[in-house]
This record gives C-alpha cells, structure tokens and sequence, in this order.
C-alpha cells in the first residue's frame, strides 16, 4: 500500500537489547597488555547483531545485582564455558570434570531465575542449558563421549527435533548442528521438556513445559553451539521473542 505524503508511518521498533553472560579471564593478553579481562567469543554478539538485537555483554558480578540486570533487557543469553560445579545439583565431582568457576555459576544462576521470574526471554547454550536444568533442580551426567572434537575444533552431529516443541516449530526436521561438549541433562528440572535428541539419547535441547510464574514463553536452550555455524533461527527467535516482550512490558 503507497502511504500519501501527509499519513504516518508507523516507526520501526527499536533493536531489543540482549545481555550475554561472558568470562573473567584471570590473564588474557592482547598487544602488550597482561590483565584480567571479560571475555567472550565474538561469533556470540555477532549472531545476536545478524538478528537485529544490541548485544550487551554481562560480565560476572554481584548476584544480588542480577535482578536488576535482567530488568533493563529485553532478552538474556547464557553463552557456554567451563563445567558447572557438580556441589550445585548435589554430586561429588567426576574425574573428568573440569574446575569450577563458582563466581560464574553464581551469576549465571542468578540472571537465570531473574529471568524466569521476570518472564524475560531467555536462550541458553551449552553450558547454558546444563545450567538451566541445574537452576530448577535437574541433575547432568559429568562425562559423555564423543559430541565434541579435539580440544578447541567444535564436532559435527545430527539432532532430532521433539514434534510438537518449540524448537521443532524453529528447526523442523534432523538438524546438523556443532557441538562441543562433554556433559549433558542427567534428571530434568522442573517444568522443562526435551525438545531435541542426539542419535545416542543426549538431550539436546530443553525448554519451559508450560507458563511460569509469570507467564513466560520463550526459555529455550541447546547443547550445541549456534554461534559457532550460519544458522540464526534461534536468535532470529529470541530476538522476535524478546520485541514481544519489550511491547508488553
């Protein structure tokens, strides 16, 4: 339809700002410098940019604070990274399970349940859906082979989709997807669903099974690392899902 000079126009809907939780590097180095520094791989704010938000990095903090965080977002990503401390979901640590980073656990679980409560659209990756499961009182298997390869090369493998989940309306059909990881969902958390399965039986994907305490919609994670290929459905719905959120509220 051709607007005549003197109609409006509907202005476009500003870009939703997503917060990504990121690392505190004891020692990163960069030029000459030698410091501890936030961290954060760049694929992660790239994606969210190529889907239209405005990435804000949330380095770890004070959770007393993440509430607060939360409030001011209109979406939240937890990136992936280090094992969550088994102490969380009750286990004794597994050989192969790595060092703790109990400040970032802390955070992390934190910015979840703000966002839970709150009803903030949320978008965990791999450590951030161990991390969702642990937060509403899942358990993880410590160790599980082969959905990562050699140190530092992410691995290729096909994931099934559960009919009639969200994800399977997002990535309908076997998705191939890169992955790198060694622990996965062990017992489900509270009020989540498997949305996506590995040829092994390794969950893939989780999220909510209904409304919570507010009346969320959108708190999906996967166990696989989008930011690491082209694929942009899922932060193409997370950032849909965070426009809704923002004309809501």
């Amino acid at each position: 339809m051709t607007h005549c000079s003197g109609d409006p126009v509907a202005p476009s809907p500003a870009p939703p700002l997503i917060g990504i939780s990121t690392y505190l590097a004891e020692d990163a180095r960069w030029g000459v410098w030698a410091q501890p520094a936030a961290l954060l791989p760049a694929a992660y704010h790239q994606l969210v940019q190529r889907s239209g938000g405005l990435a804000a990095l949330l380095p770890p903090g004070d959770p007393a604070t993440a509430a607060r965080t939360v409030a001011r977002l209109d979406g939240l990503v937890i990136a992936g990274g280090p094992d969550v401390e088994p102490v969380r979901y009750g286990a004794d640590p597994h050989p192969r399970t790595g060092p703790p980073d109990r400040a970032r656990d802390a955070w992390e679980l934190a910015l979840i349940d703000a966002a839970l409560t709150s009803g903030v659209p949320l978008l965990g990756i791999c450590r951030g859906l161990q991390l969702l499961n642990v937060a509403l009182g899942g358990t993880l298997v410590q160790h599980v082979d082969g959905h990562a390869g050699p140190p530092g090369v992410f691995a290729s493998h096909t994931v099934e989709p559960v009919p009639g989940t969200l994800l399977e309306t997002l990535l309908p059909g076997p998705v191939t997807v890169p992955a790198y990881h060694h622990q996965a969902v062990d017992r489900l958390g509270a009020g989540l669903r498997p949305s996506a399965y590995a040829a092994d039986g390794t969950v893939e994907a989780l999220e909510a099974a209904g409304p919570g305490p507010s009346g969320r919609g959108f708190a999906l994670a996967v166990q696989w690392h989008p930011e690491a290929g082209d694929d942009a459905r899922l932060t193409d719905a997370l950032i849909a899902a965070a426009h809704d959120w923002s004309a809501a509220v």
